[in-house]
């Protein structure tokens, strides 16, 4: 299996070898579209410069002077109308020219052979050292008609340039070739490292460490994942903590339960026995069903998918019916209610709202001391928001329990809860419908002064 660093590595080198060869083919196109005919144009006019030299200087010897001409870096291919031949400069890699051609320029007819020289798709023409690739002028010599070809001596007037240029080619290459192996690890190393990390997640191990300090998209790819790591071992604890408790609160009241059912079965007990017995069996019974009540909803409120049925009504009609079905509650520890509840309409779930109130209401008359006072106030605010305190005289919260409250299973007093039957799910399911609703809660709290809950809750 191809490693991503491989596939790096060769997909790069690919796309050097594929642009390099498209690089070529387009210079190669732009030369015989634009560069040969000047070129062409070029040698023709250095070609008659040194005709018209010559013929202005006829004492002088044309191959003293076709010689020296071709050791400044030039090719020259001269020949009679008897057909004798003579070469100058740099020797044509091939002699392709045809008699006819030779016959046209003899007979007057500039040659030219660059800028009609077959294009190819490989091959730049004006490097292609054959004798056909040249420029033929007509010159008269000692009275006799001759024909002049020119071509530059790429050789001699490029040699060290090619050299130099394919130096610096191969250097190039080869450098590029180690600095992408070098760059590919270097962007590959925290892949390397997400990939471990995974890996190690996909086990079950949450507390990973990424030492990636970069600051591109890896670096945040990284930073991420080790969130989501962190986040993963949270729910995990979370999920473990819940199991742990939705056990001991199921084992607790099955416990009782089947203790006094083998008591009732097994011992002669008199009448008044058997009816406390099974009253608290009835009473076990009644907390596991109100647990498993509570984790079903639970169960639905974190699915979040089309559970709110909202409607417009009177939250503060709603409040006030619900200190109605708790009036026996705070009756009978004379509990003083202190209303302010003006008619404000809100657009929720009213009967999850309907839960809110009865877990905050039946909290506030548990815990407050006979002779209390519970405070309602339901405020319209401007920004289209509606505010519902719940105010009471208990015991109060302490300072290091309020962040924890809300928690599934959460307890200030673990004897004391579990004594009064609650399962430490209340405030959590009440604070899930808040957040459903687009609301939040507040609390604040003083020990031994009472406990104050703020829920916030958009109008529309």
């Amino acid at each position: 299996m191809r490693t991503l660093y491989s596939r790096i590595v060769l997909t790069t080198i690919a796309i050097m070898v594929i642009s390099s060869l498209i690089a070529f083919v387009l210079s190669n196109l732009y030369y015989q579209y634009n560069l040969k005919p000047f070129n062409d144009q070029k040698v023709t006019i250095m070609a008659k410069d040194i005709g018209d030299f010559y013929d202005s200087h006829p004492e002088m010897d044309i191959h003293d002077y076709l010689h020296h001409i071709g050791q400044l870096g030039y090719q020259f291919y001269l020949v009679n109308d008897q057909g004798k031949e003579w070469f100058y400069g740099g020797m044509f890699r091939e002699r392709d020219l045809s008699p006819e051609t030779v016959r046209q320029v003899l007979n007057g007819k500039v040659y030219h052979g660059i800028a009609e020289f077959p294009s190819e798709l490989f091959i730049t023409g004006f490097f292609d050292n054959v004798l056909s690739n040249s420029i033929g002028i007509p010159i008269q010599v000692e009275g006799s008609p001759h024909a002049l070809f020119i071509r530059p001596d790429i050789t001699v007037q490029f040699g060290e340039m090619r050299i130099f240029f394919s130096i610096i080619m191969a250097i190039a290459i080869l450098l590029s070739i180690l600095l992408v192996g070098i760059i590919t690890r270097y962007i590959v190393k925290p892949i390397v490292k997400l990939t471990e990390a995974t890996q190690s997640v996909a086990q079950g191990q949450y507390n990973i460490e990424l030492n990636v300090t970069r600051r591109d998209e890896l670096g945040q790819l990284a930073e991420h994942f080790s969130q989501m790591a962190k986040g993963l071992a949270q729910l995990e604890q979370m999920r473990q903590e819940f199991v742990s408790n939705v056990s001991h609160e199921i084992q607790s009241p099955l416990a009782s339960i089947q203790g006094f059912s083998q008591t009732l079965q097994t011992k002669r007990l008199s009448e008044e026995q058997q009816q406390h017995y099974l009253s608290i069996i009835e009473a076990e019974s009644r907390r596991m069903s109100q647990l498993s009540k509570q984790l079903l909803m639970l169960a639905s409120l974190d699915k979040e998918e089309n559970i709110l049925e909202k409607s417009t009504f009177d939250v503060a009609e709603q409040i006030k019916q619900v200190l109605f079905h708790t009036e026996w509650s705070w009756r009978s520890k004379d509990l003083t209610i202190d209303m302010s509840l003006p008619s404000t309409y809100v657009y929720s779930d009213q009967q999850l709202l309907h839960q809110v109130w009865t877990n905050l209401i039946t909290n506030s008359i548990k815990f407050t001391a006979p002779e209390g006072v519970i405070s309602l106030r339901v405020i319209e605010q401007n920004n289209n928001q509606c505010s519902v305190e719940i105010s009471d005289t208990g015991i109060g919260i302490p300072q290091e329990h309020l962040p924890h409250i809300f928690n599934r299973f959460y307890r200030v007093d673990e004897a004391r809860d579990r004594s009064e039957g609650s399962s430490g799910l209340g405030l959590s399911i009440t604070r899930r419908i808040v957040e459903l609703h687009g609301g939040r809660i507040e609390v604040t709290s003083q020990p031994g002064k009472g406990t104050t809950f703020k829920v916030i809750l958009p109008i529309v």
